[in-house]
């Protein structure tokens, strides 16, 4: 019962993650100290899915319910959990790469605007 508490704490957390690393610009916009914990995550988010990584919450998540005595799963978080909603075909290298462009280019506009914001209130214009 433990561990598969735990392993639903980490798919939690993971879930979490990926929502800070897709929207936490907009909360940097809200938040401006938000962005030196949002640019990290953001870096990270677009490495894994850009290179094809796998997170380690994945392994983690897995050990858990491994030790719960439930199924684990191959592939990564996004593969097991998002792909046969999003992409039915399967989550290709090309689709991957596709991703971490958007993911980076959609945060350039954001942090483009919080910049813009910081310039104003800095000099008052």
């Amino acid at each position: 019962m433990l561990y598969r508490a735990l392993a639903d704490l980490v798919l939690a957390f993971h879930a979490a993650f990926i929502a800070f690393v897709m929207f936490g610009g907009l909360l940097a916009l809200w938040r401006p100290r938000l962005a030196w914990l949002h640019l990290p995550a953001l870096a990270w988010g677009a490495l894994v899915i850009g290179m094809g990584w796998l997170c380690p919450l994945t392994p983690l998540e897995n050990a858990l319910r491994a030790r719960a005595g439930q199924q684990g799963y191959a592939g990564g978080f996004i593969e097991h959990y998002l792909t046969a909603a999003i992409y039915p075909d399967g989550l290709t290298r090309e689709t991957q790469i596709v991703l971490a462009t958007l993911l980076i280019a959609g945060n350039l506009v954001v942090y483009g605007v919080w910049l813009r914001r910081q310039r104003t209130a800095r000099h008052g214009r």
